[in-house]
């Protein structure tokens, strides 16, 4: 039941990225993982650099996919979202957005700007 876990996630994290596209967003990175936690996506929209959270529900018994995003998961996105500004773009003052895509069902939910970026210290 496990292993079904992550490639049914990485089957939803597909489909969002192809929905994105259709948005006119450019994925740049797939599932990136540091010693902080895991992004889904990075994109790029415009001049942002948009972080996407994808969260999926096959329906609602267990909760809508966009409130899964609690402030915990909101703050390990914003520690590895520095990281990848400092490690791998060398830059942190490029304009960011943190966006959430929930699939429920077979809809898909995109909330730009979804939550603000969390300092940690």
């Amino acid at each position: 039941m496990h292993k079904n876990t992550r490639s049914t996630g990485s089957c939803y994290e597909r489909k969002a990225a192809d929905y994105l596209k259709q948005q006119g967003l450019f994925i740049l990175r797939y599932n990136y993982r540091c010693r902080f936690g895991e992004i889904d996506l990075i994109a790029r929209d415009g001049e942002y650099l948009v972080f996407v959270e994808v969260k999926y529900r096959k329906d609602n018994s267990s909760g809508y996919s966009l409130a899964a995003v609690n402030p915990a998961k909101q703050k390990t996105i914003c520690k590895v979202a520095r990281y990848f500004l400092t490690v791998e773009y060398h830059n942190v003052d490029i304009p960011c957005r943190f966006d959430v895509a929930g699939i429920d069902g077979d809809e898909i939910h995109w909330v730009k700007n979804a939550f603000e970026y969390i300092a940690i210290l």
